[in-house]
């Protein structure tokens, strides 16, 4: 498509927006008494309207019903969590009885290496990109002390290239056969939170699968962003926020994927809990842990409905319209949004806007993590007073969001004409 940097230009791609009317849906900040322009969905997702009823329905519940409320409310309590497995396995790509919601991501990384991460004194090390987000880097660390193993030496990052800001594929696979029989865990982000690049999630986990090793995702920036086929790449596990560009509120509760492999193995360790104990006895107290078959033999404890009743909002919604239109309209959008910022750098001398997420569409999704060259964090501050929420990183990176939910084709325009405003004052 030829763009063109004019309002009338994005205007007209909004009018031929299927998913624009979405954009209602959502309650935005307002700065100035307009509207902000939001890109950090990958950070925190916006609240959607619909949310409040799901909320204000369980408060009614239990004020009316008490402890009754989790079997006679209008969505019990005891089997609220099932009411995911359709809908977020049509986002993740799994099947119904693959997919758990509960607790939060790391919490549930490091239930899932009980089960996934399970070191000898020959095979212990586990893969990661390097730059990994640090609760992720924070957890490996950990997990390999408590199973004896030095950080240095079992912790492998696969690194970028001298003056390269993305990971080549090869390189990662190269890797991957490089360590070869020592390889306990690949277990890296399916899109890396700081630059936005997206990793061959299948044939990662298959170069994983030929060492021996369990292959797993960290999927918080890739859940509701891109297309995943989790049960068809043979994943061995997943887990991902629900707070990004799921938008279920801050904080909110954790997916998770196992797949169905898995699930009749009864020699692989996790750690249980009363929940995840055989639904239809669970109430006799027995003493021996008998597990749910699937993904919820994976549960602990009593689920948090009130955390719940926000990410199944968001999650019908997407139901309702399916990765595949998001995904389209995520990809004109980001397109769009590149051409403004390079626009804008040749309207103004002595700018450069280095991009570092990756060129290719099949390595990108909602993220444009931009390089202000020359700029510093007054920069940002100026975007942040004039309607403009984005996300800083050191030194001088900018992270660039456009979901395509709620982010308009006019947000892109106007948001160059803001940011050549602030360079050029």
């Amino acid at each position: 498509m030829n763009f063109q940097n004019t309002r009338e230009f994005a205007q007209q791609l909004d009018a031929q927006d299927e998913l624009f009317k979405y954009r209602d849906e959502f309650l935005f900040p307002s700065i100035n008494g307009k509207n902000v322009i939001y890109f950090t969905g990958n950070s925190l997702g916006l609240q959607p309207k619909r949310t409040q009823a799901y909320v204000d329905e369980v408060m009614n519940d239990w004020a009316k019903l008490a402890v009754e409320g989790h079997f006679y409310a209008d969505k019990p309590w005891w089997d609220y969590h099932e009411r995911f497995a359709v809908p977020l396995g049509g986002i993740m790509g799994a099947k119904p009885s693959e997919i758990t919601v509960m607790n939060t991501l790391t919490v549930n990384l490091h239930l899932m290496m009980v089960s996934f991460y399970r070191p000898t004194p020959k095979k212990y090390k586990i893969i990661c990109e390097e730059k990994a987000f640090p609760s992720d880097q924070y957890m490996f660390q950990s997990q390999v002390k408590f199973h004896g193993f030095n950080p240095s030496d079992a912790i492998v990052e696969i690194k970028r290239r001298e003056g390269e800001h993305n990971i080549r594929h090869e390189d990662i696979i190269a890797k991957i056969e490089e360590v070869g029989e020592e390889l306990a865990l690949v277990l890296i982000g399916g899109v890396n939170y700081y630059t936005g690049q997206v990793f061959d999630i299948k044939a990662i986990t298959e170069a994983g699968h030929k060492t021996g090793a369990y292959v797993g995702w960290d999927l918080a920036h890739a859940a509701g962003n891109i297309a995943l086929e989790l049960h068809d790449w043979n994943v061995d596990f997943a887990c991902w926020c629900s707070y990004k560009y799921m938008n279920s509120g801050p904080g909110n509760a954790s997916g998770c994927f196992v797949h169905e492999k898995h699930h009749n193995d009864k020699e692989l360790p996790r750690f249980a809990g009363w929940w995840g104990h055989n639904k239809e006895r669970r109430f006799k107290m027995e003493p021996d842990f008998d597990p749910v078959h699937g993904a919820d033999g994976w549960q602990i404890s009593n689920l948090p409905i009130l955390s719940l009743a926000p990410y199944l909002a968001s999650v019908e919604m997407f139901a309702e319209v399916g990765m595949k239109k998001l995904i389209q309209k995520r990809n004109l959008l980001t397109a769009y949004l590149e051409f403004i910022l390079h626009e804008i750098g040749k309207e103004i001398d002595g700018s450069e806007f280095e991009i570092i997420t990756p060129q290719n569409q099949d390595e990108r999704a909602c993220q444009l993590s931009v390089y202000l060259h020359g700029q510093g964090r007054s920069l940002f501050d100026y975007l942040m007073k004039n309607g403009v929420i984005t996300d800083w990183r050191e030194p001088n990176v900018i992270r660039l969001a456009p979901a395509p939910f709620y982010c308009s084709f006019e947000d892109m325009y106007e948001f160059g004409q803001i940011l050549k405003a602030g360079i050029s004052k």
